[in-house]
C-alpha cells in the first residue's frame, strides 16, 4: 500500500510555478522535506491537503485519489500546517471536547494515553504552553483520532534544542508504531538525527529524492587555498570560508590527491544553492 503518491503535481503562481512535483511515501519512514524559503514545500503541503487548489496532477492517500475521498483520507492523516495556533484562553479540554466531534473514530483511551506520555495538563490554556508541548498537543490530536500518517510543516521551528531533540525521540517513536512522517524542515541536523528519507525541493522541482544515507554518501566537500580552478567543470557551487574556498563534488569524482571529507546535508544544501 502506498501512504503517500504524488505524480506532476502543479500550482501555478504568477511569480513561481510548483513545476510536475512527483514522489511517493515509505509506510513506518520518516521522511524530511528541505528546500530554501520559497522553494515550494508549503505550497507543496498545502496542495496536496487540498488547501491551496492544485492546477494539475495527481494525489493519492493509502492507494485512493484525494479528490474524492477527502473525508476519509483526513481520518486517516493528520496535517500539522507551520506554527501551531489555538484559541489562547480556551481550556486544552475543551479544544479536545471539539476537536473529537469531527472524528469517528477518536479513541478516548489513546487520548488519555498521550497525554500522560506527553505530560500535558487539560486545565492549561494554550497561552499556557511551550511551543515545545504545543506541538505534543497537536500530535495527540492527531493521533488520538488514529492518524496513520503525519504530515508536518515546521514542526521544530523555533523549539530550542531540548524541545526538539524530544520531538524528535516521539517521531522515532511514532515509527516504531508503524506511522509514517513527512516534515519539512531547515534544521537539517534534526534529519540527520532521525529521517530516512530525504526530498530536496529547488524553485519548484524535486531535486533530490533519496535514502539519507545514499544522498549524503554521495558527496564530499573539498577545500582549497585560493578560488578554485581545477576540476571546476565537477565542482558544485563554491563557497567562501575562513580560510579560504570549498565546493561540492560527487564522491565518484574525487581524486585520491583532493583535501576531500565526508558531507553533511546542510553542505550539501548549501552547495547546491550556490549552483544555478
Amino acid at each position: 500500500m502506498s501512504v503517500l503518491k504524488v505524480k506532476d503535481l502543479r500550482k501555478e503562481y504568477k511569480t513561481f510555478t510548483l513545476d510536475n512535483v512527483s514522489f511517493s511515501l515509505e509506510e513506518g519512514k520518516i521522511t524530511g522535506f528541505i528546500g530554501r524559503n520559497g522553494a515550494g514545500k508549503s505550497t507543496t503541503l498545502k496542495s496536496i491537503f487540498g488547501f491551496v487548489k492544485k492546477s494539475g496532477g495527481e494525489v493519492d492517500f493509502f492507494d485512493k485519489p484525494f479528490d474524492g475521498n477527502e473525508g476519509e483520507i483526513k481520518q486517516r492523516a493528520g496535517f500539522l500546517l507551520g506554527e501551531v495556533n489555538y484559541y489562547q484562553s480556551k481550556k486544552i479540554s475543551s479544544i479536545t471536547r471539539v476537536t473529537k466531534s469531527f472524528f469517528p473514530s477518536w479513541d478516548d483511551d489513546a487520548y488519555r494515553e498521550y497525554m500522560q506520555k506527553f505530560n500535558l495538563d487539560e486545565n492549561k490554556r494554550p497561552a499556557e504552553l511551550s511551543a515545545g508541548m504545543k506541538v505534543k498537543y497537536s500530535l495527540t490530536l492527531a493521533l488520538s483520532h488514529g492518524a496513520e500518517l503525519l504530515v508536518l510543516d515546521e514542526p521544530t521551528s523555533g523549539l530550542d534544542p531540548v524541545s526538539r531533540d524530544e520531538i524528535l525521540d516521539i517521531f522515532l517513536d511514532l515509527t516504531r508504531e508503524g506511522k509514517t512522517i513527512f516534515f519539512s524542515t531547515h534544521i537539517t541536523s534534526d534529519l540527520e538525527r532521525c529521517a530516512d528519507n530525504i526530498i530536496y525541493i529547488k524553485k519548484g522541482k524535486i531535486i533530490a529524492d533519496e535514502e539519507m544515507n545514499d544522498l549524503v554518501g554521495a558527496y564530499r566537500v573539498v577545500t582549497f587555498d585560493s578560488e578554485p580552478t581545477e576540476f571546476s567543470n565537477k565542482l558544485i557551487g563554491a563557497r567562501r570560508e575562513k580560510s579560504g574556498y570549498s565546493a561540492l563534488i560527487k564522491a565518484a569524482d574525487a581524486a585520491p590527491d583532493m583535501d576531500a571529507r565526508p558531507a553533511t546535508l546542510e553542505e550539501i544544501m548549501l552547495h547546491m544553492e550556490r549552483e544555478g
